[in-house]
């Protein structure tokens, strides 16, 4: 395991070293100026090979962030604006757009499909009915959050490209009439494949928040089924947990940090 990333997920390991020392870099613990310990070294202290331990520096010359120079070592590159730990986007994204957060959305698809088996046992229709699937892209300050893709059943609504462009799906659903009361939803981790990775701008098997999320009306309907993949870096999940319930022990209660459905 690498020392500072405790991921069990199977990213390559120049990947994981990749990560941990660009959290390191942002954290602040390498002084502008001062070489960063050497590559054998940092090969030590991670259990890897030298080309190994390269691979992950070349990453982060990529970006921009460090220069090595031969026979000098590596230094954080002068000037360079390092990325600030901890994401800009805390909550629930859906409602901090509906509150007013600027964001811009990329349509890629927009069609009419038939549901497949795990998509209808979501929505509880029949496999073959038809659903309308879309999947955007949404960014905020210039750089992509999120990779989109919901379906919704044809005969609970469909949307055009403008509108979904412009308003959260949710925002849509409401304005057709659709009285959404609640949702299901599970949050796991999935690594960058081949289709999200150049969306999302990450290396292939970057690790990845991935939301599952069923929409439901006030009769317990299923009215979305949303998968959507989030960059890490860019965004979190962030609840408030209280002590609830009446049984000993008592048991944590999850209360959303903004409640106003998005």
């Amino acid at each position: 395991m690498i020392p500072g990333l405790a991921n069990p997920l199977p990213v390559p390991r120049y990947h994981q070293i990749y990560l941990v020392l660009r959290e390191r870099l942002a954290s602040g613990e390498f002084a502008r100026g001062a070489a960063l310990p050497g590559e054998l070294q940092l090969a030590r202290n991670y259990g890897v090979s030298r080309v190994t331990l390269r691979a992950a520096l070349d990453l982060l010359v990529r970006e921009k962030l460090i220069v090595r120079q031969r026979g000098r070592g590596t230094y954080l590159r002068p000037g360079v604006e390092l990325p600030q730990p901890g994401p800009p986007l805390l909550g629930l994204l859906e409602n901090l757009i509906a509150m007013g957060l600027k964001t811009s959305v990329r349509v890629l698809e927009l069609s009419d499909a038939a549901a497949s088996a795990d998509v209808a046992a979501s929505l509880r229709i029949a496999p073959g009915d038809r659903v309308q699937k879309a999947v955007r892209v949404r960014s905020h300050k210039g750089g992509p959050v999120s990779v989109l893709t919901t379906f919704v059943p044809a005969a609970v609504a469909r949307f055009g490209r403008r509108n979904l462009a412009a308003k959260p799906m949710l925002q849509l659903l409401e304005e057709a009439g659709v009285k959404v009361a609640g949702a299901e939803q599970t949050v796991t981790a999935k690594l960058a494949d081949p289709t999200s990775a150049p969306l999302l701008e990450v290396e292939l098997g970057a690790p990845l928040l991935a939301v599952t999320r069923i929409v439901h009306d006030q009769a317990q309907r299923p009215v979305q089924l949303l998968r959507g993949l989030y960059r890490p870096d860019r965004y979190h999940y962030r609840m408030q947990l209280t002590r609830g319930g009446d049984d000993i022990p008592r048991v944590w209660v999850n209360n959303d940090l903004i409640h106003r459905a998005g």
